[in-house]
């Protein structure tokens, strides 16, 4: 682990356990899902100690702020030592998990294709509400 010099971005979020690889931490970072003090860059973008990240994984963005820079990986205790995510981020991705768990029995979110029967919900809602006659 070092503690001064530079890093590549994508090397750093592979070793901090954002990503399982580097190729998935490269393609997020050119979909614009990870910035670096506030803007987009690049996979090999040089980081530094100190630097502010906003990393947005599925529904949750995190904020973190890097510590120590390591071009290892290692298990997931040292990995979260790499860096210190703040603490507004903490309460905003626990509200927001808290808001899903409480809509997640209406099935609003939804990350696969409807079921059958949800279809046919769809399709009665949508029946419902263009029938002729509501005016």
């Amino acid at each position: 682990m070092q503690q001064d010099g530079k890093l590549r971005l994508d090397k750093w979020l592979w070793a901090a356990r954002f990503f399982k690889t580097r190729s998935l931490a490269k393609a997020a970072i050119e979909g614009g899902k990870v910035q670096c003090q506030g803007e987009r860059c690049k996979p090999s973008k040089e980081i530094r100690v100190g630097d502010q990240l906003q990393i947005r994984q599925g529904f949750d963005v995190r904020d973190v702020a890097v510590l120590v820079l390591s071009e290892q990986r290692r298990g997931a205790a040292e990995a979260q030592a790499l860096y210190a995510e703040t603490a507004e981020s903490l309460s905003r991705r626990e509200a927001a998990a808290a808001q899903r768990k409480a809509l997640g029995a209406s099935g609003l979110i939804s990350e696969h294709r409807p079921t059958k029967k949800q279809r046919r919900q769809i399709h009665r809602f949508r029946d419902e509400r263009n029938a002729p006659g509501d005016d």
